[in-house]
């Protein structure tokens, strides 16, 4: 290694050292999320694992894996994992209430924010906001609504939204826990 590459790598150690240093020292007002927020966001990292579904073959695929990242303050699901159409989707708390980012395969991302549990027990994340929109016309996911009846099945509702109107077909895929 040359004297100019070492020069370089104490230069960036020592800016990510004073970026981290500035992280640690500004205060965030995070706050405890209500006791109802948080008891979802649990049940979404009990979510971690393999999901499967048919496709429209009738064959088994791949079609979500859930895992809790970033020191369990996030979860993040593959959809579609190693396809074309791969995307992923954060969850986490924000406040009062709990958020997804849907990396879409279209290369927008919208938010959708989750107030509370619905009275069947599902989850419905509304839309917040959306970046790398091409126009306000473009199609982008306005909804997301997660169903889980019981530890081995998963339902998750898409709704799209297109030049401001949701669309009357849905996404739905209905997810088997793997190895069930």
């Amino acid at each position: 290694m040359n004297h100019s590459n070492v020069q370089q790598g104490c230069v960036l150690s020592a800016t990510l050292a004073l970026a981290l240093a500035g992280c640690s020292s500004t205060p965030h007002a995070v706050g405890t999320p209500p006791p109802a927020q948080a008891a979802m966001f649990e049940h979404l990292k009990s979510l971690a694992g393999e999901w499967t579904m048919p496709d429209e073959t009738g064959k088994t695929i791949t079609a979500s894996v859930f895992s809790v990242t970033a020191g369990g303050s996030a979860v993040r699901e593959i959809m579609f994992p190693g396809t074309p159409h791969e995307m992923t989707n954060v969850y986490h708390l924000d406040g009062p209430s709990m958020v997804v980012t849907h990396y879409c395969a279209a290369g927008n991302q919208p938010r959708m924010r989750c107030t509370g549990r619905n009275a069947d027990g599902s989850m419905t994340f509304s839309f917040d906001s959306v970046t790398n929109l091409e126009t306000p016309q473009s199609h982008y996911m306005g909804s997301l609504t997660l169903r889980t009846p019981d530890a081995t099945h998963l339902q998750q509702d898409w709704v799209s939204t297109a030049d401001g109107r949701e669309e009357k077909e849905h996404a739905v895929f209905n997810l088997t826990r793997k190895g069930v």
